[in-house]
């Protein structure tokens, strides 16, 4: 019996030995954008993207929970422009995204969230609108840090899998939106 648990010992310290050592050789940082080509002029489509608001107008989330609840501080658009959610859906959670940049000459919107529940986590996330003629390149992403020992986490994350398909709905509601 004690040679047994001696062994359990040795094994479940080797597996944390070998975790801890292969996490602190990948890399925290992550980084996940989508890009569309929305048929309108730059300046149409910034109108759907300058605030906070108006992102909210073609935001998938809203999905998750239609009556969840939205508090609104700030000044549209200026740094400091704020929404803080909560759902009792464990989907849509609780959380706050702040504007911390706009930037109207190079059509970019900065923000900061703070996922509060289903698991507390920070993103910073960004809008980009590139000029293509009479069209739009906007791209939507967020660059975050996946805290140590989880880092070993990334071996198993498939960002596309698991957000793709939200961000490509979210962009083809503001292609929708800025074309008509």
């Amino acid at each position: 019996m004690k040679k047994n648990l001696k062994r359990i010992v040795i094994v479940l310290a080797s597996i944390l030995i070998f975790w801890m050592v292969a996490a602190a050789l990948i890399p925290g940082d992550c980084k996940y954008e989508k890009s569309i080509i929305i048929d309108a002029p730059i300046d149409k489509v910034w109108q759907h993207t300058n605030t906070l608001k108006a992102m909210d107008r073609w935001s998938p989330w809203n999905d998750l929970d239609p009556g969840m609840k939205k508090d609104w501080t700030g000044t549209p658009g200026q740094p400091g422009e704020k929404v803080c959610w909560s759902s009792t859906k464990e989907e849509a959670g609780q959380g706050c995204q702040e504007v911390k940049k706009v930037d109207a000459a190079h059509k970019r919107i900065d923000t900061d969230i703070v996922f509060l529940t289903p698991y507390k986590s920070e993103a910073q996330a960004y809008v980009i609108l590139v000029s293509e003629g009479n069209r739009t390149k906007a791209t939507w992403g967020f660059t975050s840090v996946i805290p140590y020992p989880f880092t070993i986490m990334k071996l198993m994350m498939n960002m596309e899998e698991a957000i793709g398909k939200d961000y490509q709905e979210g962009l083809t509601r503001l292609k929708n939106l800025s074309e008509n």
